[in-house]
């Protein structure tokens, strides 16, 4: 099925509340296409202002990548090396009535742990816990950009299996530390301006602000609403698990720079084998587990490709097998939370992203849009 027909069948069922999507491979862009309006009398576009989110997550270990690219940060240097601070969180061990019983990790976490959400931190969403210690401690949600909201309990010890939270928010601060510069600087230097990504950024820019999206949240009677959701402005810490903004057009750019093995239209961010290391699985006999939604209206459960293996590699979760008719063993992949997705198929030569900005994330309607859209780009790739 055409690209344009599976995003205006989605739009016309409500299944999205708008869609871009884009295909290309080392050389370009192959094939794009929009569907409905982003924000009241403004067409969907492939220059659309999205917040993305988790897709920042791969930035970020990219920046942390290019530090060990230059021999300036090791995959398994401590955290508490770089950012003492760390050192004091502990792993949750249990309650006594409504006080949280907390004990020392029994191992140290390192970038990599961070790298590959093996750190032992978890988000509120996913896993009761946190939630429940930030009840009962006023702890505050990482979406607060204050640097105390960092402090979540460690769920199980690093190293020890894969549970999805705010890891890359140090592993970004661990950039900042290792390199004196804000994160948002280093991005922009040694990143964004490079790759000619000029309309991403940890803020709406001027320039940018006519085209930002809006954001939809499907309700009980099953219609979307309006809904506000946005990283916080002008925080104290530019946390690298959510702060960015950019659009499919840019991300783009950022998934073919891997497909060119480091670089894109002549400008080099990572050498050929920082690229191949940063891809590899950096989980050890680990695996991604199932993510069981604690919270219904934001996300539903997230389980891809049923049955086959995935791993993590230092930016992105790894397919361990063929999908057939869609992404091969060795592609890379992640989401932000408000539904805007992407892959990298290094085998197929191929990269693609699909975006909106609605929730609940993953709720099995989007994700019938998104194999359909999947499908159709193996089929005309």
């Amino acid at each position: 099925m055409a690209l344009q027909k599976i995003l205006d069948e989605a739009v016309s069922a409500e299944d999205a509340p708008f869609l871009v999507g884009m295909t290309g491979n080392a050389q370009g862009i192959t094939r794009s296409g929009a569907s409905g309006d982003a924000a009241p009398d403004r067409p969907a576009a492939t220059d659309t202002v999205f917040r993305i989110f988790s897709m920042t997550k791969a930035v970020g270990s990219t920046a942390a990548m290019i530090l060990i690219d230059r021999g300036e940060l090791d995959f398994d240097t401590p955290v508490e090396e770089v950012l003492p601070e760390f050192a004091d969180i502990r792993v949750l061990d249990g309650w006594d009535g409504d006080t949280p019983v907390l004990r020392a990790p029994k191992s140290k976490a390192t970038a990599r742990h961070l790298a590959t959400h093996t750190s032992g931190l978890e988000y509120e969403f996913w896993n009761a816990g946190p939630g429940k210690y930030m009840e009962k401690t006023g702890t505050v949600s990482i979406l607060s950009g204050l640097k105390a909201s960092m402090f979540y309990p460690m769920m199980s010890d690093p190293g020890t299996r894969w549970g999805y939270g705010p890891s890359i928010d140090w592993l970004g601060l661990m950039v900042e530390k290792i390199s004196g510069k804000r994160i948002d600087a280093f991005l922009k230097e040694n990143l964004f301006e490079p790759l000619g990504m000029s309309d991403t950024d940890v803020e709406v820019r001027d320039h940018m602000a006519p085209r930002l999206a809006g954001v939809k949240a499907r309700g009980e009677d099953g219609q979307f609403g309006d809904f506000e959701l946005a990283p916080p402005s002008d925080p104290e810490v530019y946390g690298m698990g959510h702060a960015l903004y950019s659009t499919p057009e840019d991300y783009m750019k950022f998934l073919r720079m891997f497909l060119n093995r480091g670089a894109l239209n002549g400008h080099r961010v990572l050498s050929e084998q920082g690229v191949a290391r940063m891809l590899e699985n950096h989980m050890g006999p680990l695996t991604f587990e199932k993510m069981v939604t604690v919270a219904p209206p934001v996300t539903a459960d997230f389980d891809p490709f049923p049955g086959t293996t995935k791993t993590h590699s230092f930016g992105f979760m790894r397919n361990e097998a063929d999908i057939p008719g869609m992404r091969r063993a060795g592609s890379q992949s992640w989401a932000g939370v408000l539904n805007s997705h992407y892959w990298f198929d290094p085998a197929s030569d191929l990269a693609a992203v699909i975006m909106t900005q609605s929730l609940p994330f993953v709720e099995p309607r989007w994700m019938k849009t998104y194999e359909a859209f999947e499908r159709s780009a193996y089929a005309t790739s």
